[in-house]
């Protein structure tokens, strides 16, 4: 029987045949949910500063496919 960590709240639960996995329950999973859907969880951005210029150029690549 394969045990896994819940990746919620840390408990072991087992594999096969848990309809909510890889959470160990349903109240697991949809804290999961909810916290994907309040935007915690994220990948860093970094910020880019376009200048007049470069906007141009990509809006001549997409026109043209790539080709200037």
């Amino acid at each position: 029987m394969l045990m896994v960590k819940c990746p919620s709240c840390g408990t072991e639960s087992q594999y096969e045949g848990n309809e909510f996995r890889p959470f160990c329950s349903e109240r697991c999973k949809l804290l999961d949910f909810g916290a994907w859907t309040d935007e915690e969880y994220s990948l860093p951005v970094e910020e880019t500063n376009l200048t007049e210029e470069d906007l141009e150029r990509i809006e001549t690549a997409l026109r043209t496919g790539g080709k200037e």
